[in-house]
């Protein structure tokens, strides 16, 4: 029999809105930043603190078999793990599901009112940094599963592996996953809540993520700063040398990725899906806050969804060595240091990309400067099995009991390196990435908001789909 939606429904609409909200807004509060943006993450305590809370929570559900456990390794960030026992289905099978709490930066822009560490609801949304990307996902995680149970329905054994060094590339999660190996068996499904949604009126399925590779180029041309009107014409500015190098990289004109290797052939398939997905939508660069008068590098709606997935791209995300404007006075600076991301198609080899980008940025520097790339941890890309029946129709199935439509699916332009990792260790499982990161709500960024009843039928979707999995031989 299938799982009682109505039921499901409005257990997760109470736990939401009476438990789920009031410690999202208690988790948003900490400055849990990623061991990459904070060194002295140990010693701050933010992410202890995030990690008990969630623990804590955790901890309090009413669910039978439930065990909760900080797993932690020397010198590395920690991982929640959480177990659930199999209820209905085979005690033998797994499904693993996972989520992180570590957090982006700050960010400056956010509007009157609104911080990355202050919790505001306003309507629908709760704005905060971390709630949507990717605080929710242990909550809404074991609120699936309380449901299923107040449904009467049935689940197999459940992992439930919470991270927190997923927005430095994930550095610290293999050695947990090594440590793990025993206890997290061989899933047939997969869950990742990290993902993103086109819309807010369907779930949406992520079948592709981006690999990443990047790091810090530094250019030194000087002991220290000299007079401009005294050097410059006789020392070339680091900052020309810079772009030079770039222009070896990417088209300065197109934004084209000019090495060779960091393109790969997109498969048929993927190529059928970005134009049935453009056909139902507007095009996806109408989502981002443009200024007035500026365009996209691609118009068409498909290329738009096969730019921002299966074709690399460059973006410089931070830089050393500049002063601000309201002090940069006449002086020729000594050095210029860029932070580069490079977003790689799925199936890229992001190791070879990084030694790529290193051998391309740094061989016969333009008028002998001294030039380092040091690499940051490069993340794999993925791309999903193809979906079981069974599950197919049970995303299905989820989307029109919970959102009123069907369901949907697309490459996603962000990273998740675990789930490369997982792709690798466990080919024969079935994936299914999803989340509530949708239109503007703009992760990593000023504003970021989750979209509360996103969040709370995407939860309901996750307790029919465990429920399915249970019974997908019935």
């Amino acid at each position: 029999m299938p799982l009682d939606v109505t039921t499901v429904a409005g257990h997760a609409a109470a736990t939401w809105a009476e438990e789920i909200v009031p410690s999202l807004h208690d988790y948003i509060a900490i400055p849990a930043l990623s061991p990459m943006f904070d060194r002295d993450w140990a010693d701050h305590g933010h992410l202890a603190a995030a990690v008990e809370l969630v623990r804590a929570w955790c901890s309090a559900r009413r669910i039978p078999g439930l065990t909760v456990e900080v797993h932690e390794l020397e010198g590395r960030s920690p991982v929640i793990v959480m177990e659930v026992p199999a209820t209905g289905g085979d005690p033998d099978d797994t499904v693993l599901l996972y989520g992180h709490l570590d957090k982006q930066p700050e960010m400056t822009g956010w509007r009157e009112g609104l911080g990355p560490w202050l919790p505001v609801r306003e309507g629908d949304r709760l704005y905060g940094r971390g709630g949507a990307d990717d605080g929710y996902a242990a909550f809404a995680s074991l609120g699936a599963i309380e449901a299923v149970h107040a449904a009467g329905g049935a689940h197999a054994r459940c992992i439930v592996l919470i991270e927190a060094s997923e927005e430095s590339g994930s550095p610290d999660l293999p050695a947990h996953i090594e440590a793990l190996a025993d206890r997290l068996g061989t899933p047939s499904l997969v869950v990742c809540l990290d993902s993103g949604c086109l819309d807010y009126q369907r779930l949406w399925v992520t079948t592709s993520l981006r690999g990443l590779a990047g790091g810090k180029l530094k250019v030194e041309i000087l002991g220290n700063g000299v007079h401009s009107g005294d050097a410059s014409g006789v020392v070339p500015d680091t900052f020309r040398i810079v772009r030079h190098l770039l222009d070896r990289v990417e088209d300065a004109a197109s934004g084209e990725v000019l090495l060779a290797d960091l393109h790969v052939a997109i498969p048929d398939d993927r190529r059928r899906e970005a134009a049935a997905t453009a056909a139902d939508l507007a095009a996806v660069s109408t989502k981002f806050p443009w200024v007035d008068g500026a365009r996209p590098a691609v118009d068409d709606p498909t290329e738009q969804l096969l730019a921002r997935t299966w074709r690399p791209a460059l973006t410089v995300t931070g830089a050393d060595g500049l002063p601000a404007t309201t002090v940069a006075g006449n002086v020729l600076r000594p050095s210029t240091t860029l932070q580069l991301s490079m977003r790689l198609p799925p199936t890229c080899d992001p190791d070879g990309a990084t030694q790529l980008l290193r051998t391309t940025l740094t061989t016969d520097p333009p008028h002998g400067a001294r030039v380092s790339f040091t690499p940051d941890t490069p993340g794999p890309g993925w791309n999903a099995p193809a979906f079981s029946p069974w599950l197919w129709d049970s995303l299905e199935r989820a989307s029109q009991a919970s959102f009123g439509s069907p369901a949907r699916t697309y490459g996603e332009g962000g990273s998740i390196p675990f789930m490369g990792m997982l792709g690798e260790r466990f080919p024969e499982a079935q994936f299914v990435i999803t989340g509530v990161l949708g239109p503007d709500s703009n992760a990593h960024g000023p504003d970021e908001y989750l979209h509360l009843p996103t969040a709370e039928r995407l939860t309901v979707c996750l307790a029919a789909i465990l429920d399915d999995h249970a019974h997908r031989d019935r």
